[in-house]
């Protein structure tokens, strides 16, 4: 059932106060993590109510999906546009739809896919500070950091070898894409507790690509962390945590 806005306010409320003392637990700034409101399932009236509360950024796990709500801009309250999270698999032949509509998609994790949307964003229309054309897009790199088989992204054995050939491709290869981060999903036992070893394995894998600068000057982000495991992933270096059902309400699957 979804919540009406004044639930989502009080749900809000209530996910605030979460987040504010796990970051003053890590000793963080609250503005260190951005919250992304998973809206997959909610109509396009749930976001509406979402972005009169203030919110910002919004993940949804189908292109279709995100095309129908967010291929016109929205205005957050901030006076900043919405952004739009494409935080699921991706297909090969959704990948242009997916570059034309998202800021940002979370869960790259093939070579195929990077050379892919080069391509595509070289593409499409655009016009940028440093003078090329085309849609400057950011992406983060899935690591099935819990070793689940029903999970997707890149294998905890592959990912470093798999960054480590994107740095030899160099910078220059690749114009139109900003390598942003890493992404996992933290194991599906329930407790949150099981979810920190491979939260601070991402951590380290991204501090690692961080510091060799190049193609990855812009490697600070950290997709991890959902409702029930947010906690351990801000205390691990977290940077955008992604919630649905808390703030929305159970999701219509018809």
């Amino acid at each position: 059932m979804e919540f009406t806005r004044e639930q989502m306010a009080a749900h809000l409320a209530t996910l605030e106060n979460r987040i504010g003392e796990a970051c003053k637990i890590a000793g963080r700034s609250r503005d260190s993590v951005k919250l992304v409101w998973v809206s997959k399932f909610h109509p396009a009236e749930a976001v509406e109510n979402a972005i009169a509360l203030g919110a910002t950024d919004f993940g949804e796990n189908r292109v279709q999906e995100a095309e129908l709500k967010f291929s016109q801009p929205l205005m957050a309250k901030n006076g900043e546009r919405v952004r739009c999270h494409v935080i699921g698999p991706v297909q090969s032949n959704k990948l242009k739809k997916a570059a034309i509509v998202a800021d940002c998609i979370h869960s790259i994790a093939s070579m195929e896919a990077v050379e892919k949307l080069e391509r595509v964003c070289a593409a499409l229309p655009g016009n940028n500070a440093d003078g090329t054309q085309g849609k400057v897009l950011s992406i983060l790199f899935q690591v099935n950091a819990g070793e689940e088989e029903t999970k997707s992204g890149l294998d905890v054995h592959e990912a470093e070898a798999f960054l480590a050939g994107l740095e030899s491709r160099g910078a220059s290869a690749f114009p139109h894409l900003r390598f942003c981060g890493l992404m996992t999903i933290g194991k599906n036992t329930g407790v949150a507790e099981d979810s920190r070893e491979c939260f601070a394995f991402l951590r380290n894998l991204r501090d690692k690509f961080l510091a060799k600068g190049g193609v990855f000057k812009d490697f600070t982000q950290l997709s991890m962390g959902m409702t029930l495991d947010l906690e351990v992933a801000i205390e691990e270096g977290s940077t955008m945590i992604r919630v649905g059902t808390a703030l929305f309400g159970e999701r219509d699957y018809t």
